[in-house]
């Protein structure tokens, strides 16, 4: 089993042992074992592991891993090269509109929104090259779905960034009152033009100092 090194090796525990998990634990060795899976198995959990459940006050969520070699690493829209691919491209487009910090020259490697407590989640955490969802309807969405629920528990308030329709299927889930909820299309070329002017990053700070919370700083070096 995954170890975390923080607070979620208790709290996922329990459903760790459920069989739908050791289900999707035995197809997870067979699709690494015979395919080209990414992330790399030890980077699945790279989300959870950088941001303790209590230090989360961001949440954003995609869909399923970049499909290409070198990019997934467990953490939703960033790229490990530092490469920008073009979901990314567009998040940091709207950045600049919205708060007008340029991360036009920056890495896409987000590591650094992690480090200040958003956790970038996507609701399938595997995926095989070159083919986008094919690891959908494996038991990640159950997963994934528990962190959601354990989160929503959480009486500090937390914004939860609900991106495509995959991500906003989550929104049922959270039915705290003290949490924030935003949603949008998703950033990827097919629906930008949908998601461009959202401001969920001002929107997402705002929320976050009227709680008196530090603000997240967007920009990515």
């Amino acid at each position: 089993m995954p170890i975390f090194n923080n607070e979620w090796d208790t709290l996922l525990s329990d459903e760790m042992k459920k069989p739908y998990y050791l289900t999707l634990r035995e197809f997870l060795k067979h699709e690494y074992s015979t395919q080209i899976i990414y992330p790399p198995m030890q980077e699945i959990y790279t989300a959870l592991r950088l941001v303790p459940y209590s230090a989360v006050r961001v949440v954003i969520l995609g869909q399923d891993p970049y499909h290409s070699p070198n990019t997934a690493h467990g953490l939703a829209f960033s790229d490990r090269s530092g490469a920008v691919p073009p979901s990314l491209k567009n998040i940091y487009k709207e950045i600049l509109s919205d708060l007008n910090i340029d991360n036009t020259h920056s890495s896409g490697n987000l590591t650094c929104w992690a480090e200040q407590g958003v956790l970038l989640l996507n609701t399938v955490l595997t995926v095989r090259q070159g083919q986008a969802g094919s690891h959908r309807g494996q038991g990640w969405e159950t997963f994934t779905d528990e962190i959601i629920r354990l989160l929503n528990l959480r009486e500090d308030p937390i914004v939860f960034m609900l991106w495509g329709n995959n991500a906003k299927a989550k929104k049922v889930l959270i039915t705290n009152p003290a949490h924030l909820v935003l949603e949008s299309a998703h950033p990827s070329p097919l629906s930008a033009k949908n998601f461009f002017g959202c401001k969920h990053f001002s929107k997402c700070n705002a929320f976050l100092e009227s709680k008196n919370y530090q603000p997240i700083d967007w920009s990515v070096k």
